[in-house]
């Protein structure tokens, strides 16, 4: 955030990431001391005290490039000085690594994405940290809820017509694309939402409400870490929404007793800052075996699914396809670009007739064109996979930055090129680790259980006066 202001965006101003953001409007100048003797102003002026600035990121108005660039609002439970803090407590620290991550760092050290893994097992796991887990095995739990949330919905639309109040679904794990949707795009948009929890809030609850549990902690004494290529995903973590109450825990500073699912999010780039703090030589770091509670992993290889953000879209669309349809698709799904690389569709056509039609949708340029479309009703989109940043959750803004003499989009090949090495595709329906967490936890996929646990609501926000005022 800049410690200046500037005027509000309007929607056609905003601008895709890469690039710094515009300033924000909220003040981060600190309040002065007024002195208490008004004869003491004239010498007092030149030597007034301030006041240290707190700013929350619930603070964050949406308003401007901050939602698209994902641009640092670092809060004082969200900083790489916190995390270290709490690791010299001795406080049972969880880090859940997402893959994009793991890309990111695999390509500026040269190394692959299964051995940044091994690495930083044996980094975090010498600073005192307890377990390190990965995010592609929440992922594929919040895919199956996916797949079943969106089942719900075509059943349930008998008709063109009705179908147009439950669809598109729309994915729900871009931070930056729930902040804008909610501040800016009213209750028009909302319920279209996919319900789901992002991987980052499903491995939060698997932690803090299941797998505790079973290592015979308390979800309050767990302070457990998420490694994300996005800032927005701290905004994420701090909602409202993802905080639970928890009987017989210590009091907050605030006198609460309640537990956040993910207590600190540290993007790509601050664990690059933490290898270079303590001096390691990351590349010649020893390799530890992974964790295997929360980790897909098999012999020797790391597996998935399809997809740089998630794969939604293609699991979704695979999925519909052979549940309704009776159509196993074999291979990747074919999808083509419309009017670039950002926004591409793939359909299902049975006797001649197009039954299923779902995009991918990366970038605010793109987003506005398909927000527009919802808003007059004329979106024939069954499902959209929405990201805000070009080239999706690869590109976020948390990301390692491309080296003296690269562009941005010579980096991008690379880090796809990472994050597909070393990882067998697979079915998340199959995944045993996900199978057990069903049969011991959850029961089945939208049941009520899962519901309540892995599902989650969203609310149109009204902005703050301060957030329509021009140069205020």
């Amino acid at each position: 955030m800049s410690e200046k202001f500037s005027a509000t965006l309007r929607i056609g101003d905003l601008n895709d990431y890469i690039a710094p953001s515009q300033a924000c409007i909220v003040s981060l100048k600190s309040t002065p001391t007024k002195p208490s003797d008004k004869s003491q102003v004239a010498t007092s002026s030149k030597q007034l005290k301030t006041e240290p600035v707190k700013i929350s990121l619930k603070d964050c108005l949406a308003c401007s490039g901050c939602i698209t660039s994902a641009e640092t609002v670092m809060l004082e439970k969200q900083s790489l000085d916190e995390f270290l803090l709490n690791v010299d407590k001795g406080k049972a620290v969880i880090v859940s690594l997402s893959p994009q991550s793991r890309a990111s760092l695999a390509v500026h050290f040269g190394i692959s994405q299964l051995q940044v893994f091994r690495k930083l097992t044996t980094l975090f796991k010498s600073l005192g940290v307890k377990a390190i887990f990965d995010t592609s095995c929440s992922r594929d739990l919040s895919l199956i809820e996916s797949c079943n949330e969106f089942m719900t919905r075509y059943n349930q639309s008998t008709d063109d017509e009705s179908r147009k109040s439950l669809l598109p679904m729309i994915s729900s794990a871009c931070p930056g694309w729930i902040c804008y949707a909610e501040k800016t795009l009213g209750s028009y948009v909302l319920p279209y939402i996919s319900s789901v929890k992002s991987p980052q809030q499903t491995i939060g609850v698997i932690v803090k409400k299941h797998i505790c549990q079973k290592m015979g902690l308390r979800p309050d004494d767990v302070y457990h870490v998420t490694v994300m290529p996005c800032y927005d995903k701290k905004l994420e973590a701090s909602r409202d929404d993802f905080v639970f109450e928890v009987d017989g825990a210590k009091s907050n500073e605030d006198g609460s007793l309640s537990v956040s699912e993910v207590d600190s999010v540290l993007t790509t780039g601050e664990v690059l800052d933490l290898i270079q703090l303590k001096g390691v030589d990351f590349e010649g770091l020893e390799e530890s075996p992974l964790d295997s509670m929360l980790t897909n992993f098999s012999d020797g290889h790391l597996y998935g699914v399809r997809g740089s953000s998630g794969g939604y879209a293609e699991t979704i669309f695979r999925y519909a396809a052979k549940v309704i349809f009776g159509r196993e698709i074999e291979g990747p799904v074919d999808f083509r670009t419309i009017k670039n690389s950002d926004f591409q569709e793939v359909t299902l056509e049975v006797e001649g007739k197009t039954v299923l039609k779902f995009a991918l949708c990366y970038g605010f340029r793109n987003l506005q064109n398909v927000v527009r479309k919802i808003k007059i009703g004329k979106c024939d989109y069954h499902f959209l996979e929405i990201m805000a940043c070009p080239s999706g959750c690869l590109n976020g803004g948390g990301q390692i930055k491309p080296k003296p003499g690269q562009s941005a989009k010579q980096l991008i090949p690379l880090l796809q090129a990472a994050y597909a090495e070393n990882v067998l595709v697979s079915d998340p329906f199959a995944n045993p680790i996900v199978q057990s967490l069903y049969n011991e936890w959850l029961e089945k996929p939208g049941s009520e259980k899962a519901r309540q646990l892995m599902h989650t609501e969203y609310h149109p926000i009204v902005k703050s006066i301060t957030s329509q005022l021009h140069n205020w």
